[in-house]
């Protein structure tokens, strides 16, 4: 971006394009190209540990995907050089060496500001030795080391072998040379003595090497430094948490093991482990249940050990004893940073970035900057992890949307796909296409024997093998072999159908054939990645699957696309902050919101609350939020109204509602449902809560702020992890630490002399959040560290007072405190989600928060069509984040309201009337509501489908004793046929 001008709803930007060389209209994507390249160069997106050539593909799966041509490091651009093999090689002649940049003037109503992060450099560690060692390594580094598509195919290696199979490629390729030359002296006559020595010379170095690679085999010992570029101001500026760093290392080692089989030794040396996301904690335990060790230290050092490519650790353990191990590899967790890029772009843009160079927002708005209409989501707002960064993206989605509501639709233009073509008279003509997937299959999955097996089966006529089935030429091409084999089905043997069904289908859209007529095969996660270690029996699985398969895809049948139309309403289940802001973030965008609460007001936890981490007012804005929800037109808000019952489907919900605690009902229509119906701090049974009133909860200690206790208080401690992190309760509740933290700084800055204690397992200050604990310590508040096995004792004394005994993890010890109050951070959870979980049917996690149906791809939407969470339903956080992920459910709620109408699923269940005896087994059984009996005639009950609530799960073909009831693309013909081909080989 060069430059912006104008206002929010009327902006003018310029843009430089830059030229990449090769026309994208022309570029079919074939590698002819990159594979005659002569220059090689190092490899950016591997992290510098592999090399691609000056034309190149960013990537595998890149969109588009078509070449560039790389001109800092072109022959043919700029360099004096004459090259242009790529242009003479190019069978679709798409290589144009005259492109030139351009300057695109764009007119936008907003700017999103998506523009990510840098790694922290570790370079400036001289202690780490990233420099010198090549085994010491980035986490980045590792990431793409166990990547099917990096450097080393996913097999674990150690960069110095890397290194070392270049060396013997290079040696290799030089004794071919030799070798050749000699055969040439041969056949003239006798080979000069020099280069017979330099041939057998070429021999030694080349036998040598290899022996060398194979006494080095896998690396056995992994350990991974944390906080490497994060909560640093000494050997950096970045004093902030990072955020993502630890959960990252500890999936790295996971994985690592997986691949090496279970068969590594993997450490993890920490301060704090900070796992403080939906589930987080759960996967840190399975982690050191499955063998990973976690060793509570700051690594002082590390060395190379003589003679040897491996590395020594020096290190303090728990008990304050200097220890040395040796590992094979290092890997080192570099947190996130702003870019200098990002500082200029904030510079042309004119918005404010805070102290460590993220753009500047507040609680209340997260994801607005300090320009109107500029907004900014994900690591450029700063450290987050990939649920969070996407919830942002369509809270910026949302927040702009709600400034542009008037201009929605005026630039839209609808998607179309070709007339469906008509196959039901044609013989099946079945095309099967089998994916490497990069080696995530072919490493374990012998693919080619895999194909040509599935030419031999009945019915198939075009068989192909796809380096990456899913990838855009892919789909591209999968499209003109349909139409160029008349394909009129399509098998893929690829990975799972949850994630690339529908881009399958839609592909099959695009080639005029109805989407129900493919079929999938997933020989990945249920071969190459359950039988990684038996290859043949993957081999002959794979088979199996395609066979059965092309079995099915054999009987299939076209089904229809029907749609619904769209209520453009939203009902909203909850009045905190979340759902108000989700009501309004709909209204403002011109829809109308039902707002259901069951208390007497709208605020909800938010009430209890004075300040937010960053020292904002939240009871001014809560007030003036309730008063903006209340005066628009767009919403109503039901209070002391309790949800009874849900009936309907994706745009056409009926919902009963019942008010003031009485008996009269209502029924609210409305398109989509918000779920924000909050969590609550739970009553502990522990530490003297409810039988001594010097015992708080954190948000009583709020609540009695300016009471004579607290203000005249000597004494304070904080109580971490009450409830949380323990068997019954295993997840982090996430917002403890800042809150207890903060609150510690206040009562130090209220009163200096006063004697503040923390009682803590891990503190888990993320983000920017890690200020405040840097502000407690320097304040002189105490942290005094406990596990599970030796948690703090509260004794009643005299006159009430309260004794606490812990034993301090540095003098190895118990020590007993006087304050004069304990706070107690206690665990958050949900009440009654169940319950409302199955009246919505949606699923609820093992910490029974609502489950959201993928983590990091839809982190707001439900399984269930139309129904999306956000706040503390979802799981427990903060005041900015709930607001974020209210904006985020709003905007994903309003692409079904923007519609008119839209297509439902076509599997659905359907009954055979003249099978259908009416016992209604259909009804009780169905958890969606879809069969009704229906009175056919006098004496004729019959159950009928109402499909648009149909979800194709099959409970009612079950329990049909007659068999009238069946799911279509799914009846007993089509399954009892892979039955059999899976028994008949």
């Amino acid at each position: 971006m060069e430059s912006i001008s104008g206002e929010e709803g009327n902006f003018q930007v310029k843009v430089l394009q830059k030229p990449r060389y090769v026309d994208l209209d022309k570029c079919i994507s074939c590698g002819a190209c990159a594979e005659k390249c002569p220059t090689v160069v190092i490899d950016a997106y591997n992290a510098g540990l592999g090399k691609r050539k000056a034309i190149f593909k960013y990537y595998a799966q890149a969109i588009p995907s078509a070449y560039a041509i790389d001109s800092e490091n072109c022959r043919q651009l700029g360099h004096g050089k004459k090259c242009g093999i790529c242009a003479k090689v190019c069978p679709a002649d798409a290589i144009n060496y005259d492109q030139k940049e351009q300057l695109l003037d764009l007119d936008v109503g907003a700017v999103i500001l998506s523009t990510g992060f840098q790694a922290f450099d570790p370079s400036p560690f001289d202690t780490y030795g990233y420099i010198r060692y090549p085994n010491v390594v980035t986490a980045m580094e590792f990431e793409r080391l166990l990547s099917a598509g990096g450097p080393s195919a996913g097999h674990l290696e150690r960069p110095s072998e890397l290194s070392l199979k270049e060396e013997i490629a290079n040696a290799e390729k030089e004794l071919q040379k030799l070798d050749r030359q000699v055969k040439q002296q041969r056949e003239k006559g006798e080979p000069s003595p020099d280069l017979l020595e330099k041939l057998k010379s070429q021999e030694t170095l080349a036998a040598s090497l290899k022996e060398k690679k194979a006494a080095a085999g896998e690396p056995k010992k992994i350990a991974w430094l944390q906080c490497v570029g994060s909560r640093d101001i000494n050997h950096c500026d970045n004093g902030y948490c990072s955020g993502v760093c630890c959960m990252y290392a500890i999936k790295e080692a996971v994985i690592a093991r997986e691949h090496a089989k279970g068969d590594l030794d993997a450490a993890i040396f920490y301060m704090d482990m900070r796992t403080y996301g939906k589930e987080f904690e759960q996967y840190y335990t399975r982690a050191k249940e499955s063998g990973i060790r976690f060793i509570r230290s700051r690594v002082h050092s590390v060395e190379r050990v003589a003679r040897s490519e491996n590395l020594r650790l020096s290190f303090v353990d728990d008990n304050s004893i200097m220890r040395e191990e040796e590992f094979d590899m290092v890997v080192l967790s570099v947190g996130l940073e702003s870019t200098p890029e990002v500082r200029e772009l904030a510079r042309k843009l004119g918005i404010e970035l805070d102290h460590y160079h993220f753009a500047a927002t507040s609680s209340f708005s997260p994801v607005a900057t300090s320009r109107p209409g500029i907004y900014a989501c994900g690591v450029l707002q700063g450290p987050k992890d990939i649920p969070l960064a996407v919830m942002e993206a369509s809270a910026a989605a949302g927040a702009a949307a709600s400034r542009l509501a008037s201009s929605r639709n005026t630039l839209v233009k609808a998607k179309t796909f070709p007339e469906e073509r008509d196959v039901s008279t044609e013989p099946p003509r079945i095309g099967v296409f089998v994916c490497n997937c990069g080696v995530n299959i072919s490493n374990v999955v012998r693919v080619p024997e895999v194909v040509e097996y599935a030419k031999t089966l009945p019915n198939v006529v075009y068989v192909q093998e796809n380096l990456f089935s899913c990838s855009q030429d892919a789909q591209d091409k999968l499209v003109h072999v349909i139409k160029e084999q008349n394909l009129n089905r399509v098998v893929v043997a690829a990975c799972s159908p949850r994630t690339h069904e529908p881009l399958f289908q839609e592909t099959l859209r695009n080639s005029s054939l109805n989407k129900y007529l493919f079929e999938q095969a997933n020989i990945r996660d249920q071969c190459s990645w359950v039988h990684a270690a038996d290859p043949d029996a993957a081999t002959e699985k794979a088979k199996d699957l395609v066979r059965m398969a092309v079995s099915r895809a054999a009987l299939i049948e076209p089904l229809p696309n029907p749609s619904v139309p769209v209520n453009p309403s939203a009902l909203v289940v909850g009045g905190g902050i979340a759902g108000m802001v989700s009501a309004l973030t709909l209204a403002k965008q011109g829809f109308k919101a039902h707002i259901v609460e069951e208390k007497d007001r709208l605020g909800g936890h938010a009430l209890k609350i004075h300040r937010t981490w960053k020292n904002e007012d939240v009871p001014a804005f809560v007030e003036s939020l309730v008063q903006e929800v209340t005066a628009n037109p767009n919403i109503q808000v039901h209070l002391k109204t309790q949800v009874k019952n849900v009936a309907g489907y994706v745009g056409n919900f009926k919902t009963t509602v019942s008010s003031n605690g009485t008996e009269s009902q209502k029924e609210l229509e409305h398109g989509v449902t918000i779920l924000a119906t909050g969590a609550h701090s739970i009553k502990p049974n522990e530490y003297l809560y409810g039988k001594n009133d010097r015992v708080f909860r954190w948000h009583d200690l709020d609540a009695a702020w300016e009471s004579d206790l607290v203000k005249n208080a000597q004494s304070a401690l904080f109580i971490q992890c009450v409830g949380s992190r323990e068997p019954e309760r295993p997840h982090c509740s996430k917002i403890c630490c800042t809150f207890s933290v903060q609150k510690a700084v206040e009562l130090k800055e209220r009163n200096p002399n006063m004697d503040v204690y923390i009682l803590y397992r891990d503190i888990r200050t993320y983000g920017e959040r890690e200020d405040l604990y840097k502000e407690a310590r320097k304040r002189g508040v105490i942290f005094i560290r406990y596990n599970l096995e030796n948690k703090p004792v509260v004794k009643e004394g005299k006159g009430g007072t309260l004794e606490v005994t812990v034993m301090d993890h540095i003098l190895q010890r118990p020590i007993t405190l006087t304050p004069d109050f304990i706070t107690l951070a206690t665990a958050i959870e949900t009440r009654g989600a169940e319950e409302l979980g199955q009246m919505f049917k949606v699923p609820l996690s093992q910490d029974k928060f609502f489950l959201e149906v993928h983590m990091k791809l839809r982190p707001v939407d439900f399984a269930t069509e139309g129904l999306f969470v956000c706040g503390l339903a979802h799981y427990p956080k903060s005041i900015d984040e709930s607001i974020a992920q209210a904006q985020a459910a709003a905007a994903r709620a309003a692409t079904i309201l923007s519609q008119k109408s839209i297509e439902v699923e076509g599997v659905v269940a359907s009954v055979d009337e003249g099978l259908c005896r009416g016992c209604g087994k259909c009804v009780e059984v169905c958890p969606y509501g879809a069969p009704q009996l229906i009175q056919k005639s006098e004496d004729v009950v019959v159950s009928r489908i109402q499909e648009a609530l149909c979800k194709g799960c099959g409970a009612c073909a079950v329990a049909c004793p007659t068999g009238a009831a069946a799911i279509r693309h799914f009846n007993d013909r089509e399954v009892l046929s892979m039955v059999e081909a899976a028994l008949c080989k």
